[in-house]
Protein backbone atom coordinates (compact mmCIF):
# COMPACT_ATOMS: atom_id res chain seq x y z
CA UNK A 1 0.00 0.00 0.00
CA UNK A 2 1.21 3.45 -0.94
CA UNK A 3 1.95 5.72 2.02
CA UNK A 4 1.02 9.25 0.97
CA UNK A 5 2.60 12.24 2.63
CA UNK A 6 0.36 14.68 4.47
CA UNK A 7 0.72 17.17 1.58
CA UNK A 8 -0.47 14.62 -0.97
CA UNK A 9 -3.36 13.50 1.21
CA UNK A 10 -4.37 17.16 1.54
CA UNK A 11 -4.29 17.55 -2.25
CA UNK A 12 -6.56 14.50 -2.59
CA UNK A 13 -8.96 16.15 -0.15
CA UNK A 14 -8.76 19.53 -1.90
CA UNK A 15 -9.56 17.89 -5.24
CA UNK A 16 -12.48 16.05 -3.64
CA UNK A 17 -13.76 19.34 -2.23
CA UNK A 18 -13.23 20.98 -5.65
CA UNK A 19 -15.54 18.42 -7.22
CA UNK A 20 -18.10 19.04 -4.44
CA UNK A 21 -17.83 22.79 -5.04
CA UNK A 22 -18.54 22.30 -8.75
CA UNK A 23 -21.72 20.49 -7.73
CA UNK A 24 -22.63 23.26 -5.29
CA UNK A 25 -22.13 25.81 -8.09
CA UNK A 26 -24.52 23.78 -10.22
CA UNK A 27 -22.12 22.65 -12.93
CA UNK A 28 -23.09 19.61 -14.97
CA UNK A 29 -21.06 16.87 -13.27
CA UNK A 30 -19.88 14.99 -16.36
CA UNK A 31 -18.95 18.16 -18.21
CA UNK A 32 -17.07 19.50 -15.18
CA UNK A 33 -15.17 16.26 -14.61
CA UNK A 34 -14.09 15.98 -18.24
CA UNK A 35 -13.09 19.64 -18.43
CA UNK A 36 -11.11 19.49 -15.20
CA UNK A 37 -9.32 16.20 -15.84
CA UNK A 38 -8.17 17.48 -19.25
CA UNK A 39 -7.26 20.97 -18.05
CA UNK A 40 -4.07 22.85 -17.41
CA UNK A 41 -5.23 23.20 -13.80
CA UNK A 42 -5.18 19.39 -13.43
CA UNK A 43 -1.73 19.31 -15.06
CA UNK A 44 -0.53 21.76 -12.43
CA UNK A 45 -1.81 19.48 -9.66
CA UNK A 46 -0.06 16.53 -11.38
CA UNK A 47 3.25 18.39 -11.35
CA UNK A 48 5.87 17.74 -8.68
CA UNK A 49 5.43 21.30 -7.43
CA UNK A 50 3.16 24.06 -8.65
CA UNK A 51 1.71 27.10 -6.91
CA UNK A 52 -1.82 25.87 -7.66
CA UNK A 53 -1.22 22.95 -5.29
CA UNK A 54 -1.27 25.42 -2.41
CA UNK A 55 -4.48 27.09 -3.49
CA UNK A 56 -7.88 26.17 -2.15
CA UNK A 57 -10.67 24.63 -4.15
CA UNK A 58 -12.34 28.01 -4.74
CA UNK A 59 -9.24 29.40 -6.43
CA UNK A 60 -8.72 26.23 -8.49
CA UNK A 61 -12.34 26.44 -9.70
CA UNK A 62 -11.81 30.08 -10.69
CA UNK A 63 -8.71 29.08 -12.65
CA UNK A 64 -10.65 26.32 -14.39
CA UNK A 65 -13.55 28.65 -15.19
CA UNK A 66 -11.13 31.09 -16.84
CA UNK A 67 -9.28 28.33 -18.69
CA UNK A 68 -12.40 26.64 -20.03
CA UNK A 69 -14.44 29.80 -20.72
CA UNK A 70 -17.86 28.68 -21.89
CA UNK A 71 -17.26 24.92 -21.56
CA UNK A 72 -18.65 24.45 -18.06
CA UNK A 73 -22.43 24.63 -18.00
CA UNK A 74 -24.89 24.97 -15.20
CA UNK A 75 -27.66 22.44 -14.87
CA UNK A 76 -27.68 19.18 -16.74
CA UNK A 77 -26.84 16.02 -14.84
CA UNK A 78 -25.78 16.52 -11.24
CA UNK A 79 -24.16 13.59 -9.43
CA UNK A 80 -24.51 13.29 -5.66
CA UNK A 81 -22.12 15.09 -3.33
CA UNK A 82 -20.65 11.72 -2.29
CA UNK A 83 -19.94 10.67 -5.88
CA UNK A 84 -18.32 14.01 -6.64
CA UNK A 85 -16.06 14.00 -3.58
CA UNK A 86 -15.09 10.35 -4.04
CA UNK A 87 -14.32 10.85 -7.74
CA UNK A 88 -12.14 13.89 -7.12
CA UNK A 89 -10.29 12.18 -4.29
CA UNK A 90 -9.76 8.94 -6.22
CA UNK A 91 -8.58 10.72 -9.37
CA UNK A 92 -5.88 12.61 -7.39
CA UNK A 93 -4.85 9.53 -5.39
CA UNK A 94 -4.66 7.57 -8.67
CA UNK A 95 -2.05 10.00 -9.98
CA UNK A 96 0.14 9.40 -6.92
CA UNK A 97 -0.48 5.64 -7.02
CA UNK A 98 0.34 5.09 -10.70
CA UNK A 99 2.16 8.20 -11.92
CA UNK A 100 -0.40 8.60 -14.70
CA UNK A 101 -1.55 12.09 -15.61
CA UNK A 102 -5.07 13.31 -15.00
CA UNK A 103 -5.68 13.23 -18.75
CA UNK A 104 -4.55 9.59 -18.96
CA UNK A 105 -6.61 8.63 -15.92
CA UNK A 106 -9.75 10.19 -17.40
CA UNK A 107 -9.34 8.10 -20.57
CA UNK A 108 -9.48 5.00 -18.35
CA UNK A 109 -12.28 6.09 -16.02
CA UNK A 110 -14.50 8.87 -17.29
CA UNK A 111 -17.27 10.58 -15.36
CA UNK A 112 -19.88 7.99 -16.30
CA UNK A 113 -17.62 5.14 -15.13
CA UNK A 114 -16.99 6.86 -11.81
CA UNK A 115 -20.70 7.51 -11.32
CA UNK A 116 -21.62 3.91 -12.20
CA UNK A 117 -18.89 2.37 -10.01
CA UNK A 118 -19.28 4.56 -6.93
CA UNK A 119 -21.86 2.38 -5.21
CA UNK A 120 -19.72 -0.75 -5.33
CA UNK A 121 -16.31 0.88 -5.01
CA UNK A 122 -16.60 3.74 -2.51
CA UNK A 123 -16.14 1.44 0.48
CA UNK A 124 -13.05 -0.26 -0.99
CA UNK A 125 -9.49 0.69 -0.22
CA UNK A 126 -8.62 3.45 -2.72
CA UNK A 127 -5.90 1.39 -4.38
CA UNK A 128 -8.24 -1.58 -4.79
CA UNK A 129 -10.86 0.70 -6.34
CA UNK A 130 -8.26 2.05 -8.79
CA UNK A 131 -7.10 -1.46 -9.72
CA UNK A 132 -10.72 -2.50 -10.27
CA UNK A 133 -11.41 0.59 -12.43
CA UNK A 134 -8.38 -0.27 -14.56
CA UNK A 135 -9.63 -3.86 -14.88
CA UNK A 136 -13.04 -2.62 -16.05
CA UNK A 137 -11.28 -0.59 -18.73
CA UNK A 138 -9.24 -3.63 -19.82
CA UNK A 139 -12.40 -5.74 -20.07
CA UNK A 140 -14.21 -3.07 -22.09
CA UNK A 141 -11.26 -2.76 -24.45
CA UNK A 142 -11.30 -6.50 -25.16
CA UNK A 143 -14.58 -5.92 -26.96
CA UNK A 144 -12.96 -3.29 -29.24
CA UNK A 145 -10.84 -4.67 -32.12
CA UNK A 146 -8.34 -1.80 -32.25
CA UNK A 147 -5.74 -1.38 -29.47
CA UNK A 148 -6.56 1.23 -26.82
CA UNK A 149 -4.36 2.16 -23.85
CA UNK A 150 -5.82 1.65 -20.41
Amino acid sequence: MLELSLDKRQLCDIQGRLFELALKEGYDSSVFMEAFMNSHAAECLDDTYDRLQWAGEEYILEELEEETAGVLKKGGELFSREIMYWSGYVYRYWHYYSGETSREIYKIADARTMEECWMGFHTLDVEMAIDDLKEICRQRMEDIPEPVDC
